[in-house]
């Protein structure tokens, strides 16, 4: 499984450019930054990324990578078991 991990970019406000940066240098994640993912909300609240289209948010910049991570494991060891 090779996870879409979107940003927003009128969300780097929040620190997220910073994330993205470091996501990039994993070569098994496709990380993509859009002008404007449609949260805007969201964006304007808190920290917020898309993980294959699922809305991972945190309090700070730290714990949406924390979460960001945390889902990307979830979802291969969801793929392993499924034998995908």
């Amino acid at each position: 499984m090779r996870p879409i991990i979107e940003f927003c970019a009128s969300n780097m406000h929040n620190g997220t450019d910073k994330i993205m940066k470091q996501l990039e240098q994993n070569p098994d994640y496709d990380v993509m930054e859009y002008g404007c993912l449609g949260n805007c909300g969201q964006c304007y609240m808190e920290p917020y990324a898309l993980v294959n289209g699922e809305i991972i948010a945190a309090e700070d910049a730290d714990s949406l990578l924390a979460r960001i991570i945390q889902r990307i494991e979830e979802l291969e060891a969801m793929y392993d078991v499924l034998g995908e």
